[in-house]
């Protein structure tokens, strides 16, 4: 069969599947989920031993080591994929809800009702764990979704996308509701972009070249986020041991994802005491630091930072440092740089934070809290399909409630229009 063919087919099976899993029970959706939870649990070694033959073979073609921590499926990644599963089900099922009812002159009820979107077509690299918490999303939103990972992560997707449809099928949900592209040709994700008739959005995940690539060549709307480039600013007055706590977590903590900080600002009166603790810190995990000139005048073994840092996702332990003259600086920095995704002011001055949050513009922004927290399970969403840092229909994290859109409903009793 043709990649066209088969796209074409995963699709027209979708828009079929959609309709039946709009309408099914909250009671049946959970129960498919607690299913999918099972599955993973029963099957977790034949799950780690297909990974491992993707990892394996990952790291035979140079990934890097940032990308090789999103490929693995370890214990603990298993374990939150599982809770996960238990979270989505506990959640309250947005799919029917009514909301905002008011009545006009006539009589006539007018109101919302929150629909899924229909067929998801959901993009991503590495991360097999985003292909339970996607499904499990979509499947709790009412969506059918077709997941297209990259060839990396192939054995791990259909493993695990094999264990959710048998969960589906057991609980009297078509599994054509979750399906999963089981090629690795490069064609397949064009063919997926032109499918207007049978797709209703498509939510990539990756690299920028991803993301620039979807959105460059999709028929179909575009829910996106290009990088993270995420900054913690660290104001005059600051707690600084705070400080270096907070800052060291947003970058060290996990430092290959996209809400990890990419460039530390540091008010100049505080620079002085705070970086060369801060760089001691960084400097026992390994984080390459590139300063602007102020901070190589207090740092003084530091890189010196080049245009093209400041815009920069590392996702590795390198990390851009800037001082600033004071918060005007920091906040014209972050509207030049930053990408809308995450940004974090340690401050002990209400009236500056406040400033903070009301000026930056951003799908997440935190006051004395590191940007790691911007993820949909921190933020008691759930699960998350991905931070949309666009902001048409979803600003931030998207979460179930975002995996829906409203329509207009109307209750009458005989009202005709004049």
């Amino acid at each position: 069969m043709s990649v066209t063919s088969r796209i074409m087919e995963l699709a027209v099976r979708a828009r079929a599947a959609a309709r039946r899993v709009a309408r099914a029970e909250t009671s049946i959706k959970n129960k498919a989920l607690m299913n999918m939870a099972q599955g993973l649990k029963a099957h977790q070694a034949a799950i780690q031993a297909e990974n491992a033959r993707d990892v394996a073979e990952a790291r035979e073609a140079g990934l890097s080591a940032a990308m090789l921590d999103r490929l693995t499926l370890s214990d603990s990644v298993i374990s939150s994929m599982i809770t996960g599963l238990h979270e989505v089900a506990a959640l309250p099922d947005p799919v029917g809800a009514v909301t905002g009812m008011w009545r006009r002159p006539n009589g006539l009820m007018v109101g919302r009702m929150r629909i899924p979107l229909g067929v998801i077509g959901f993009i991503y690299e590495s991360r097999p764990n985003v292909t339970v918490d996607a499904a499990a999303l979509c499947l709790k939103s009412g969506n059918a979704v077709i997941l297209k990972g990259g060839s990396e992560a192939l054995r791990s997707n259909l493993i695990l996308t094999g264990i959710m449809q048998e969960a589906l099928n057991a609980a009297g949900i078509h599994p054509d509701a979750v399906q999963v592209v089981d090629t690795t040709d490069r064609a397949a994700v064009k063919e997926l972009l032109a499918m207007e008739d049978y797709v209703d959005i498509i939510i990539p995940r990756g690299g920028e070249g991803l993301i620039r690539f979807v959105t460059e060549n999709s028929r179909i709307p575009v829910l996106k986020h290009y990088k993270g480039v995420c900054h913690v600013y660290v104001d005059a007055g600051a707690d600084l041991n705070m400080a270096v706590e907070i800052c060291y977590n947003a970058k060290v903590q996990r430092p290959g994802v996209c809400n990890a900080m990419e460039t530390m600002l540091v008010h100049q009166d505080v620079a002085a005491q705070f970086l060369p603790a801060m760089a001691e810190r960084f400097n026992q995990a390994g984080v390459e630091l590139r300063g602007c000139e102020r901070t190589l005048s207090l740092l003084l073994q530091t890189r010196a930072a080049m245009e093209s840092d400041w815009p920069a996702e590392f996702l590795d332990l390198i990390l851009a440092v800037k001082v600033v003259a004071d918060m005007d600086e920091a906040l014209d920095h972050i509207a030049q740089y930053g990408s809308n995704h995450t940004e974090a002011i340690v401050t002990s001055d209400y009236q500056r934070a406040q400033r903070f949050l009301r000026e930056v513009d951003s799908s997440l922004v935190l006051v004395n809290a590191s940007t790691r927290f911007n993820d949909g399970g921190q933020l008691g969403l759930g699960a998350e399909i991905g931070i949309n840092t666009s902001k048409l229909h979803a600003f931030g994290p998207m979460g179930l409630e975002e995996l829906t859109t409203t329509k207009f409903i109307a209750y009458g009793d005989g009202q005709v229009r004049a």
